[in-house]
């Protein structure tokens, strides 16, 4: 009977969500990549550590070093900005050390490999600590799921840095024996973590807007002009009803105020204490009440009101009303 190491399967596993993903075309590319290079690490880890292809020894670090700058460049382009090739591939230098290391000062991959890993899964982390406003591009509706499903990454990021870091203690203290181990087991849940969550839709920020870039008015602090920021935001979700396309990101209503999109969301929290999600989901959830006092349903009124998933609009709604969508209508209809 056939049986296959964890990391073939973990790297089947994956290349079966590759190709639905490009099948689908639901998924940004960036995404795609990340998920086909996971699924070819597990091949080439597999190959190596548990069918003793020898020469693999020489491409395993290489194709492991792609992966954190390229799920770098996701959350970035996702979440942040645009991709912007000329600022993007600098990545690319670190793979490329990689097998300068390799060819060069293979004794220096056990420092290099892991530290690449924990560098890159740090910096999310650190970008993360701004909280949702700090991701414009993301999609207001998701709220704080984005920043926990990448979180999540950066951290699976991290524990592939552990395992490396004790495959070279096992190896340096006499304990080769333990590293098929440290691979199946840690490097292969990292890698599996990796992919699985990439394919979050919590994740898939919206489209940018391609209209001109309007001069930004300076922030300047002053309470009247944050007063008059707010009620030309207000005049614009009420006037346009903006609130209610799900795609709407804090990016987006930035450049309609021709504003920064940091100034916008530095107003939104000192003049409400509310991230610019929650202040704009208000607005969504007042819309949701009024259409479920018509005689909506839950689906619908959540559809109508900007929401693409059930959990983000019952979170919202709870968050805001005390009590779920169908507890509310009941309560409304007695």
């Amino acid at each position: 009977m056939l049986a296959l190491p964890i990391p073939m399967i973990v790297a089947l596993v994956l290349g079966f969500l590759f190709i639905r993903a490009v099948l689908s075309g639901d998924r940004p590319y960036l995404f795609c990549a990340l998920l086909a290079i996971c699924a070819l690490q597990g091949v080439v880890v597999s190959l190596h550590q548990h069918y003793g292809i020898a020469a693999l020894l020489a491409v395993q670090p290489i194709t492991a070093t792609v992966i954190p700058p390229l799920a770098w460049v996701a959350f970035q382009a996702t979440a942040i900005r645009r991709f912007d090739l000329a600022r993007d591939a600098v990545h690319l230098a670190v793979p490329v050390f990689t097998a300068f290391c390799m060819a060069f000062a293979p004794d220096t991959l056990d420092v290099v490999v892991p530290a690449v890993f924990l560098v890159y899964g740090g910096a999310i982390l650190l970008r993360l600590r701004q909280g949702p406003d700090g991701l414009p591009l993301m999609r207001l509706e998701t709220g704080p799921l984005p920043g926990l499903v990448w979180s999540a990454i950066a951290l699976a990021l991290i524990l592939s840095a552990v395992s490396d870091g004790l495959i070279a203690v096992a190896l340096a203290t006499g304990r080769g024996w333990l590293q098929p181990w440290i691979v199946s087991l840690l490097s292969s849940a990292a890698l599996f973590s990796i992919g699985l969550l990439s394919l979050s839709q919590s994740v898939v920020g919206a489209p940018e807007e391609r209209t001109a870039p309007q001069a930004p008015r300076p922030d300047t602090g002053d309470p009247a002009a944050e007063k008059d920021l707010m009620a030309r935001l207000d005049t614009l979700l009420r006037d346009s009803a903006l609130y209610l396309d799900p795609g709407l990101t804090l990016a987006r209503l930035a450049r309609r105020l021709q504003v920064p999109a940091k100034q916008l969301s530095a107003t939104i929290n000192r003049a409400t204490g509310d991230n610019v999600s929650r202040y704009v989901n208000g607005f969504r959830i007042a819309h949701a009440c009024e259409r479920l006092r018509a005689g909506d349903s839950v689906t619908a009124a959540m559809l109508a009101s900007g929401f693409n998933t059930k959990s983000n609009f019952n979170r919202e709604f709870a968050r805001v009303t005390g009590m779920s969508p169908s507890a509310w209508q009941t309560r409304d209809t007695t």
